[in-house]
């Protein structure tokens, strides 16, 4: 009998993978959370039937949420993570040598549970003893940071359940407080080519445009996200994401990247017409 997981991108579509096992199913306090394995992307990870990643294609997602604002920067120590409960973007933080501090802030313990257990290639740096992991709402946790971070990495789930508090005006203002005069924010800003989509992007893009005076918007391809084009929202009180960038400096650290480059982050800010025209739209009402 052929087991194959589906999740509907749209009304009228739907991505499905072949499935030979599943290793878990449990039902937090929040969410539902599973873990199958397939052939094709080997074990991935779901939260109330969502995709969250897989083992073929998370390095995309987590390099390109992660090294961007790391080559433009050009002293990043002390880091907040909200979100991220498989560790993937603690990963690559730590992969840096003068990061200093990361909060991880995530809503669900259960959630890095299960992922320890069973996605050890993203949790692998959890208990590196810079980071300090907080089991809380980061909209709460956030409301008590002033002046705090030199970069703030938003890894939420979809603008909707645990993550739908993470998508707010009020959440990114409290961000722009919580980071130093130079600071960076980073967040998922979903896919714009399904209408239910970029209305979300749309709405996140406009909430942070009110709340940085820098707010720009770049891409990568992940085959597993709905559409496969999926976008990262940059946020800076100061630093511009292609006229800051340092790739002399970046380059010179040698860290080995399967998908970022120095190259392909001044190409991944040169968005499509169609999401170029979605965003101006909000910039102009704005």
């Amino acid at each position: 009998m052929d087991l194959w997981f589906s999740e509907a991108h749209s009304p009228d579509v739907k991505l499905s993978i072949r499935v030979d096992k599943q290793l878990y199913s449990g039902q937090s306090e929040f969410q539902r959370i599973d873990v199958f394995h397939s052939p094709e992307f080997g074990r991935f990870l779901t939260l109330d039937g969502y995709m969250m990643l897989t083992e073929k294609d998370e390095f995309i997602y987590h390099e390109m949420i992660t090294h961007p604002a790391m080559a433009v920067h050009p002293h990043v120590r002390d880091v907040l993570v909200i979100g991220a409960g498989d560790g993937g973007v603690i990963r690559e933080l730590c992969r840096y040598d003068d990061v200093e501090h990361i909060d991880m802030v995530e809503i669900d313990p259960q959630v890095v549970e299960v992922c320890r257990e069973y996605l050890p290639k993203t949790t692998c740096s959890l208990d590196d003893p810079r980071v300090s992991i907080h089991y809380e709402d980061g909209l709460k946790f956030i409301r008590r940071k002033v002046d705090c971070y030199d970069l703030i990495i938003v890894d939420s789930t979809d603008p909707f359940g645990p993550g739908e508090g993470l998508f707010t005006r009020e959440f990114y203002g409290n961000c722009s407080k919580a980071l130093r005069e130079d600071g960076i924010m980073v967040n998922q800003h979903e896919s714009p080519f399904y209408d239910e989509d970029a209305v979300a992007c749309q709405r996140a893009h406009k909430r942070i445009v009110e709340s940085f005076p820098i707010a720009k918007v770049y891409q990568a391809h992940i085959p597993t996200y709905p559409s496969g084009h999926w976008l990262f929202g940059f946020a800076s009180k100061k630093y511009h994401p292609l006229r800051d960038l340092d790739e002399k400096r970046w380059n010179e650290r040698k860290l080995p990247c399967w998908y970022y480059t120095t190259t392909l982050h001044k190409g991944a800010f040169y968005i499509p017409a169609y999401v170029e025209e979605l965003l101006r739209h909000v910039e102009a009402a704005d």
